[in-house]
């Protein structure tokens, strides 16, 4: 008796795990993550926490009073995408994007940092194909268009378009103003070509000691939010995460208080209200 209860005990063992490893995706992805030699992928900094602190020491410590703590290195995920796409005019093109797993938005630029602007908002309202073929058409002819220019623009019948149009303002995606539909963002950026230029190398960094800033957006949040918006000819061949370090430059203040700005290791720029 107690061998079978022993039996149907590791048989359970077992079961749980394979459900939790072929269900529990997040636990799947930490576990291989870790294991694979104890280190991680980062963007190569281009510059120190001590140079930032000596170029910018006279906006971080306005007087003697204030002094800098011991700098500290973060690391923010993204997901480093290797795909396919189509481009009408010159066919089939491959690249790789990094999409923030903090902010939502896609790196357009490492050398600069240039992101796209509304990706995150399309992420948190579900926006699907047809929201996009709204914002891009928008986006492509400044920003706004008529109900009728829009049916133009899309090629499309009004009895298709108009629901497409009352789901993207109930999203809050696109807003009327007037006669018009606008993109309901300030400078918005979503008409891009699918892919980052990348101008700096990765190295392998150690787990031991790492501190890293925690997910805001899941893995398969940005997979459907880059098929959605490139569409079916858009193919995923690959994805892995990938980090881009971060210093946390402190200053202690005359009360005792501490001051905590946040900068990028790579362009050397501050990063306000940690949008990276």
């Amino acid at each position: 008796m107690r061998k079978v209860l022993l039996g149907a005990l590791a048989i359970a063992i077992g079961a749980s795990a394979w459900w939790v490893w072929h269900n529990h995706h997040v636990i799947k992805d930490g576990l291989q993550e870790y294991v694979e030699n104890g280190e991680f992928l980062t963007l190569e900094a281009r510059y120190t926490p001590e140079e930032l602190m000596a170029a910018h020491r006279k906006e971080l410590l306005p007087s003697t009073q204030y002094a800098f703590l011991e700098p500290i290195v973060k690391y923010a995920p993204y997901l480093l995408i290797d795909s396919k796409y189509n481009m009408a005019d010159k066919g089939t093109k491959e690249g790789v994007l990094l999409w923030g797993l903090v902010d939502g938005e896609l790196v357009l630029d490492t050398e600069s940092w240039e992101r796209t602007h509304g990706y995150e908002d399309a992420i948190n309202v579900g926006a699907d194909r047809n929201d996009f073929r709204i914002l891009f058409a928008l986006s492509k002819n400044g920003g706004a268009l008529t109900r009728d220019q829009l049916q133009n623009e899309l090629h499309l019948e009004r009895d298709t378009l108009d629901p497409w149009i009352d789901s993207a303002i109930k999203k809050h995606l696109i807003v009327p103003v007037g006669s018009e539909l606008r993109i309901h963002l300030q400078d918005p950026k979503i008409w891009v070509v699918p892919q980052t230029k990348m101008a700096k190398s990765f190295v392998r960094k150690p787990y031991s000691n790492s501190q890293r800033l925690s997910r805001k957006y899941s893995k398969s949040q940005i997979e459907s939010i880059a098929k959605a918006a490139f569409g079916s000819a858009f193919s995923i061949r690959s994805i892995s995460e990938v980090f881009l370090p971060v210093y946390c430059l402190c200053v202690k203040n005359p009360d005792g208080s501490t001051h905590t700005s946040y900068w990028n290791a790579l362009t050397g720029k501050q990063i306000t209200n940690l949008s990276l």
